[in-house]
């Protein structure tokens, strides 16, 4: 049976012997000390693009103040979706930066907090935030000329 994509398409499949993101098994990995960047499954790009994402840095800021349940998280974060704080919770407890304490009780709770090696990553996401924080007129000047100079060259 041949299966294709609404658009007829081939759906995409990951190179041979690497698993998609969503899988449990992880990609093979290479040699400690041997790992390329430039490759697209290489697992120390992938625990980058985790704790540098754009929900994954608020994470760990967030959880380096204290234990938080889902719920707390999600207003603590803002504007994340159900859907993407799980996910991203996940893949973070799978990195092995978060820890995840389900309670055998009812209603249930869940309880996230840091790993060790969550708080390690946050220590230095938390220095990345505020070199931003104390550099953001700067930031901000910058913008404002190149909006400038682009509305001159228009």
């Amino acid at each position: 049976m041949t299966v294709s994509l609404a658009d007829g398409t081939a759906p995409r499949t990951a190179a041979p012997g690497a698993t998609a993101p969503w899988t449990t098994a992880p990609p093979t990995e290479a040699p400690v000390g041997k790992y390329d960047t430039a490759e697209e499954l290489c697992p120390y790009r992938l625990v980058l693009e985790h704790v540098t994402s754009r929900w994954g840095v608020l994470i760990l800021i967030e959880l380096a103040e204290r234990p938080q349940r889902f719920s707390e998280l999600r207003r603590a974060i803002g504007r994340v979706s159900e859907k993407m704080l799980a996910q991203t919770l996940q893949t973070l407890e799978r990195d092995g930066m978060v820890h995840r304490d389900a309670k055998p009780v009812i209603p249930p709770r869940v309880d996230y907090s840091l790993t060790e090696l969550g708080r390690e990553a946050a220590e230095r996401v938390q220095l990345l935030a505020s070199w931003t924080r104390e550099r953001m007129d700067t930031v901000r000047a910058a913008r404002l000329a190149y909006d400038a100079a682009r509305e001159q060259a228009a």
